[in-house]
């Protein structure tokens, strides 16, 4: 995975509560089992009419709004346990979302696709809404090795919380796997150690 550290970006403001999965990439596109695809889908029966046509009201498909920063409402990715919600939000380019609640499982399968969900408090939440809102242009910080999110023209800042070893995962682009390689001389040594313990056990039963 592409390692996250610090982001600096325009965000897309999705003010909307309660957004789960069948919203975020409806069932009848599951049928695929890699992840290619998805991005073009996200929010598909937002952004697009009946007709499948854009659907200008929506945000997605305003030009004033871009960057790989997604500002949702609270209980985002709520339903049910898709992982391709996950997929799909980061197929369409964003490595972050932040929200003042994301549904757990959500959440895990954003970590794991190399998503990061930002949990921050109602009132840093309407914040964010606001700066974006009265400028499109807006940067929002995102800094996981402090943990903490800012908005650059004003400086307000909160912290955030996240899972040490998911925090590690990112900052180092690491899935299970990855790190599980990282930590092979260390799990050698163990095993070393852990063996000569049992020799030497097994020498002073003998004796």
């Amino acid at each position: 995975m592409e390692k996250f550290i610090k982001l600096t970006d325009t965000a897309v403001p999705l003010d909307a509560e309660n957004v789960d999965t069948d919203q975020i990439i409806p069932a009848r596109f599951l049928k695929a089992t890699d992840k290619e695809g998805f991005g073009e889908n996200l929010f598909r029966d937002w952004r697009f009419d009946k007709n499948g046509e854009p659907n200008p009201d929506f945000v997605l498909n305003q030009d004033k709004y871009s960057g790989s920063i997604l500002i949702a409402g609270n209980n985002f990715g709520c339903g049910s346990s898709r992982e391709h919600a996950a997929w799909a939000i980061k197929a369409h380019g964003f490595k972050a979302v932040v929200s003042s609640y994301f549904a757990d499982i959500f959440k895990g399968n954003a970590l794991n696709n190399g998503v990061l969900p930002v949990q921050v408090s109602a009132e840093f939440l309407h914040k964010l809404f606001k700066a974006v809102e009265n400028d499109p242009n807006e940067k929002i910080i995102i800094d996981l090795h402090e943990q903490k999110i800012e908005i650059e023209s004003s400086a307000e800042s909160e912290s955030f919380e996240i899972d040490a070893y998911k925090k590690t995962c990112l900052l180092n682009g690491y899935d299970d796997i990855d790190f599980l390689t990282s930590k092979l001389e260390e799990i050698k040594e163990f095993e070393q150690k852990r063996f000569e313990k049992l020799n030497k056990l097994e020498e002073t039963l003998q004796n």
